[in-house]
């Protein structure tokens, strides 16, 4: 390798540690064994870089010896052909061990010649069907090409059927589809593996891109980098709409305009030419070809890909698609894999496939907020408004059926409004409704909103064969009612004509004439994305077995403002799938204690048994003697340090917390990171301190910033807590660093790197337990006290309260200590993190050092002896 080959089983950039030797060889072992892998490695012991070796050292030896089975397989066909098999179906030939056994047991009474005749026409088959499998794929292909192409004809005579069931693909989208599944097709179902591997940023997953890069497999690997449209977009037309459901809406609409016009310029090529519409210009077929085989040779993070697209002016978002057959490797974010649709939409197989999903710690989470959907008022009167209008526009050319189903999504909206108490025809802003949330079982809602006779498995599939949703863009909903002007169809035409009239008149008042060659190319506007994609959504969800969703309807006092909320609650049913059909799963993460509920709700929910789950967790890489963890129970007046809703925000908790933060910025050089259990509290105490003193004396001593609302923000603000730390690192003078106010869940407990001088210090002010009052926790809990096993007496909502809170804590307090040579101190502020329940809770690596102090003195004096403070 030509970055170093230091590992003597795993190629490595250097000299791996022993825990990264463990890691990789319970990585080789679990995929393997088809296993789904629990792997916990903390940040800072080089986690990315094991995976990737370890993984792709067991996807180089799969495929070799896959290989090799094959040549196995060939050389004995070609000696039985040459031989001509006469020898191996006489009577005289010897028995194999597992035959002779077979023999004297009596098990079978076929001959020998016989058993060994079947063996060998199976083998023969088996060449035979590795021989013929690309021209059985490829003759397969050209089939469903010529199926494609007359489907396209005909949907140009039947008009009315187009209008409905049309894919939005362009004239090359087809054909390009077909190519290159063709060409790759081969290379896919003889490389036999694929690696996925998933993340939940694309900052995260720009950095596992680097780490591949640096390592011993950068220079050979095939890599395919998946995104959004949002994310790869290089038309600046399309780009600067900023919305993902705008780029996604209008990129499908130049796909089908060029689709259209090639097929207009085949079927009628002497029509007089009317008014062209806009077709992207980075989506040629050659092109894109081009760039699939670049992306393949060479391995890019997504800003590469952009740079390489705009020179090239190629879309990087089909051409990384174009290549997913062929890639050893694909990085994709976590809703491209975890989600069916997408993932059928991406063209993603994970038959017999290695999935590695990194940054676990909130899979379920993720699993449950990509299952959940919530529609306002507002969206499904405008959804209503705008099918209405599409219905009354093409009614005439629309065949019976296509009417049916319009009609059935027409009922049902009116359905989901009326059980917000609204109207649809009527402007949703000016009604208003009687505010109140209620909670209801699937089947209930159906009953509520009298759409229960409605089959929505058959009108989901419609939704994804008409694409119904994006056609619907164009049409600006209109309501009767004051206000509002609802226009007949000839009015409507009339002011359609002065308004185009208008825009001319303008644009030749602000543009100068364009050429004559393009004067027939008038650009057609992007239209608005439509609210019934997420009515389409929520009706999916509804779809989903009556026990593991609930929906919440929160009425407002305006009807705009209501919504209507499906709630997943069972995010193992959609898992299932994933862990079912994959060779294996790697589930890993830096800190993914509490483990306990997550295998029990989500693998062993899933199907998964006892036997297929494997785990592995590894300690740190720097010595005991960096990290000193500490749970303090009182502040330096002696007040106990106990957080709860009762006691927090008594003056007497708020000034305390004060004293200790004054005591430990006195000797903590560099940074201090402080984590607030809320927002709300983080206002609350803050506007104490600033009226009695606190904020101003700490202020003395390090310059104090505070976590931006805006995530715009955060970098800036990072920025400028870096320099002055580092400037007075650097002088000596003045303030002895500075001290960050952050909040636990919030846009800095994760992802952020406080290594070094930047987090010397990471304090947590109480417990951040979410809130038990909310409707959808509340609802979780009662669905796992009744679906789950009681382990030792506890109850299993009751224990979803606590390993929430404890893994947000583990998220924010692992933002230190990010390399071997790194030291921190650890400052757990409330006397409930001393329970043995809770601190079993806490990562090894951290709970193994772990102090409790009852008194303020013993553990500020532990603080200033911690080494290099």
């Amino acid at each position: 390798m030509e970055n170093g080959d230091h590992g003597a089983r795993f190629p490595f950039p250097f000299k791996p540690y022993p825990i990264q030797e463990r890691f990789m060889e319970a990585l080789y072992a679990a995929l393997e064994q088809r296993k789904v892998g629990i792997f916990e490695s903390p940040t800072g012991t080089g986690k990315s870089l094991s995976l990737i070796c370890g993984a792709l050292t067991w996807l180089r030896d799969f495929e070799e010896k896959k290989r090799e089975e094959a040549a196995t397989l060939l050389q004995h066909s070609e000696r039985d052909r040459k031989g001509g098999g006469g020898e191996n179906v006489c009577n005289g030939v010897q028995k194999s061990g597992q035959e002779e056994e077979r023999g004297s047991s009596g098990a079978t009474t076929e001959p020998d010649w016989v058993s060994e005749f079947v063996q060998k026409r199976a083998e023969r088959e088996m060449v035979n069907k590795l021989k013929s499998s690309e021209v059985n794929e490829v003759e397969k292909l050209l089939q469903l090409s010529k199926q494609e192409l007359s489907s396209e004809e005909k949907s140009h005579e039947e008009e009315e059927e187009g209008l409905i069931v049309a894919d939005y693909e362009s004239d090359e989208e087809v054909t390009t589809k077909t190519r290159y599944s063709i060409q790759l097709h081969c290379h896919y179902t003889i490389q036999g593996s694929t690696i996925y591997y998933c993340s939940r940023t694309h900052s995260q997953l720009a950095q596992f891109v680097h780490e591949v890069q640096k390592s011993p497999y950068g220079s050979t690997v095939s890599l395919v980098n998946l995104g959004s449209r949002q994310n790869m977009c290089v038309n600046p037309d399309v780009a600067r709409l900023g919305s993902l459901q705008l780029i996604n809406d209008r990129c499908m609409e130049l796909q089908k305009n060029k689709h259209d016009k090639q097929n207009k310029a085949d079927l009628e090529p002497k029509r007089r030419r009317g008014v062209a519409k806009a077709t992207c210009a980075f989506s040629g077929y050659e092109k894109l070809m081009a760039m699939r085989d670049e992306v393949l040779v060479k391995v890019r993070d997504i800003e590469q890909l952009l740079q390489h697209g705009r020179e090239t002016h190629t879309c990087p978002y089909y051409s990384t698609r174009m290549a997913i057959p062929a890639a050893e490797v694909v990085v994709l974010p976590y809703q491209s894999l975890l989600h069916a649709a997408t993932r059928k939409a991406s063209g993603i197989k994970l038959k017999d496939q290695i999935v590695i999903i990194d940054e676990a710690h909130n899979l379920a989470d993720t699993l449950t907020a990509l299952h959940s959907a919530e529609v306002n008022g507002a969206q499904l009167c405008r959804a209503h408004s705008q099918l209405s209008q599409y219905c009354d526009r093409y009614r005439s050319r629309l065949k019976a059926k296509n009417l049916m189903y319009i009609k059935q999504i027409l009922f049902v909206l009116e359905g989901l409004v009326r059980t917000l108490g609204g109207k649809v025809g009527l402007n949703p802003v000016t009604q208003s409704t009687q505010s109140g949330a209620e909670l209801l079982t699937i089947n209930d809602f159906l009953f509520r909103a009298q759409i229960d006779n409605i089959n929505l498995f058959k009108v989901q599939k419609y939704f994804e064969k008409s694409m119904i949703s994006r056609k619907l863009c164009g049409f600006v909903e209109k309501y009767e009612g004051k206000g509002v002007n609802t226009h007949s169809s000839s009015v409507n035409k009339e002011n359609q004509r002065i308004e185009g009239l208008g825009r001319f008149l303008q644009s030749l008042q602000n543009k100068p004439a364009a050429p004559p060659e393009q004067q027939g190319a008038v650009e057609d506007r992007p239209s608005m994305a439509s609210p019934m994609m997420l009515v389409e959504s929520f009706l999916f969800a509804l779809t989903n077995s009556n026990k593991d969703g609930r929906v919440v309807m929160d009425k407002q006092a305006c009807l705009a403002q209501s919504s209507l909320k499906f709630l997943m609650l069972n995010a193992a049913v959609h898992f299932a799938q994933v862990v079912q059909e994959c060779r294996a799963v790697i589930i890993a993460g830096g800190t993914m204690q509490p483990v306990a509920d997550f295998k029990e709700q989500l693998l062993l929910s899933a199907g998964v048994s006892e036997e297929r789950i494997s785990e592995f967790s590894c300690g740190h890489v720097i010595p005991p003697e960096n990290i000193l963890p500490i749970v303090l129970c009182a502040g330096p007046s002696g007040q106990e340090l106990e957080f709860t809703f009762q006691t927090r925000d008594t003056p007497r908790m708020m000034e305390e917390t004060g004293r200790v933060l004054s005591n430990l910025c006195n000797v903590v050089p560099g940074g201090v990171v402080c984590f607030f259990p809320s927002y709300e509290y983080e206002k609350r105490i803050l506007g104490h301190w600033e009226s009695n003193g606190v904020l101003q004396r700490l202020a003395a001593k390090k310059k104090v910033f505070q976590e931006p609302k805006k995530a715009s923000q955060v970098e800036q603000v990072l920025s400028e807590y870096s320099r002055c730390i580092q400037r007075c690192s650097s002088t000596g003078q003045g303030q002895s660093g500075a001290l960050l106010f952050s909040v636990v869940g919030g846009k800095m407990s994760e992802g952020i790197n406080f290594s070094d001088d930047l987090g010397r210090c990471i304090v947590m002010v109480g417990m951040p337990y979410p809130n038990i009052k909310s409707p959808e926790l509340q609802e979780k809990m009662a669905y796992l006290d009744k679906n789950m096993p009681h382990v030792d007496g506890r109850s299993p909502g009751k224990t979803l309260v606590e390993n929430l809170c404890m893994k947000a804590v583990n998220q924010s307090i692992g933002r230190a200590i990010r390399h071997r040579g790194d030291y921190a101190c650890i400052v757990l502020c409330d006397r409930r993190y001393s329970r043995t329940g809770t601190l079993q809770k806490l990562p090894e690596w951290i709970r193994s050092s772990t102090h409790t102090h009852s008194s303020f003195g013993p553990a500020f004096a532990s603080i200033r002896r911690v080494r290099h403070v």
